[in-house]
């Protein structure tokens, strides 16, 4: 199989991160997770953490202990320490991410708090300690993006953030000193910044069913200058991606590089009863050609969509435009793409007018042309040209659902 320049650039990144390990393999554990954070974030692809961090070298921070100092960028394009929240009586801090579906579960809560405490003289303030490319593609499968910078941008503007949302997912340092084991996880300080609570929101994921009541109690407590009525509890929630988890996410791509796309003929009968045919799943059509310039600049971006929501009820079907007697080139494409977790066909006959009609009759026939398809039949989304990868993502999870 052919790896593909984004893998490669992951597996030469893993090398150059674990020689750095080796070579500090003398220091100790504090000096290990105390890199400063840069003000500015560097995009994923392009940065090696100083030293990759792993769970088991984390401890949460103990109540009563000073809250440790930081400096991160926000996704407003400010630049956060600890200090510019020391006009606020209490100071909530809570680990959460993108692409969890229990952090999902908890936005609007946590939007619902921050405005209750507004003027209570309550700092909110939402940190994103995952690691991005310590995230595999299939972990993303309730969300329709990963946990880059540039992604939370995104998502504090889709969900009217009116909170603090900072990225550690570059360095991980202020992380590995607060010690989060999952998102999200709370951590309440009192005026003398010392830890007061850590812990979970609430005892219910379902949205709806709960309103932060422990984070709350834990605040009203801070507030009155009493100790918070139960200090510690349990979180549930996803684990934190740290960077030690970059090994796994390599080994899952080699995995996947080496499995074997397949393609078979089929004809516009068959084409027809596909499509309007009921099924389990939410079907992601595409119809595509090894000639179509937009159609191969597109195509990696179907692979990861197949990949990310492949662990769910849906299914990626493209459907190849090119001659049949061009079945070998259209399957070392294939092969080159990597998309052996596509259901992958070849159009079987000449007359491409009945290959525009049995897709959809509403389709003009330009390439690529790409279809959504709900279980029942019905067409949710359709789009003649390229996708936008986003859009497209974001119209899938809406079908799938973005909570357990």
């Amino acid at each position: 199989m052919v790896e593909t320049p984004n893998f490669n650039m992951k597996k030469a990144l893993l090398c150059c991160a674990l020689s750095a390990v080796f070579a500090a393999c003398g220091s100790s554990a504090e000096q290990q997770v105390a890199a400063s954070a840069a003000e500015v974030p560097v995009a994923a692809e392009e940065r090696v953490p100083a030293r990759l961090i792993h769970s088991e070298d984390v401890k949460t921070l103990a109540i009563g202990s000073q809250a440790p100092d930081f400096t991160l960028p926000g996704v407003d394009g400010k630049t956060y320490r600890l200090a510019d929240f020391s006009s606020s009586k209490a100071l909530a801090i809570i680990f959460t991410c993108n692409h969890c579906p229990t952090a999902q579960a908890y936005e609007d809560r946590m939007i619902q708090l921050a405005k209750d405490y507004q003027g209570k003289g309550v700092a909110v303030v939402a940190v994103s300690p995952n690691d991005p490319l310590a995230v595999r593609l299939d972990e993303l499968g309730y969300s329709d993006m990963n946990d880059t910078f540039e992604e939370m941008q995104q998502r504090a503007k889709d969900k009217g953030y009116n909170f603090r949302y900072l990225y550690d997912g570059e360095t991980q340092a202020m992380s590995a000193a607060y010690g989060p084991v999952a998102t999200p996880h709370a951590f309440v300080f009192d005026k003398d910044r010392k830890l007061q609570y850590a812990g979970r929101l609430d005892a219910s994921e379902k949205p709806g069913s709960a309103n932060a009541e422990d984070l709350r109690r834990a605040l009203d407590a801070v507030l009155a200058g009493k100790a918070a009525p139960e200090p510690t509890t349990k979180t549930f929630g996803c684990s934190v991606k740290w960077s030690g988890k970059r090994e796994d996410n390599v080994k899952t791509e080699e995995k996947w590089a080496a499995e074997e796309a397949t393609v078979a003929l089929i004809d516009k009968e068959a084409i027809r009863k596909l499509v309007t045919a009921k099924s389990e799943n939410l079907r992601l059509i595409n119809v595509w050609a090894t000639w179509c310039g937009p159609c191969v600049s597109e195509f990696p971006d179907f692979v990861d969509i197949s990949r990310m929501y492949g662990g769910r009820e849906f299914e990626l079907i493209t459907i190849s435009a090119d001659k049949p007697e061009k079945k070998d080139k259209v399957l070392k494409f294939l092969n080159d793409k990597n998309a052996a977790a596509a259901t992958n066909y070849l159009f079987s006959e000449d007359d491409k007018y009945a290959l525009i009609e049995a897709i959809d009759p509403d389709w003009q026939g330009a390439l690529p042309y790409t279809i959504l398809l709900k279980p029942s039949g019905e067409k949710v989304y359709a789009k003649q040209g390229t996708i936008d990868p986003h859009e497209m993502k974001k119209a899938i999870v809406e079908q799938l659902g973005r909570y357990y």
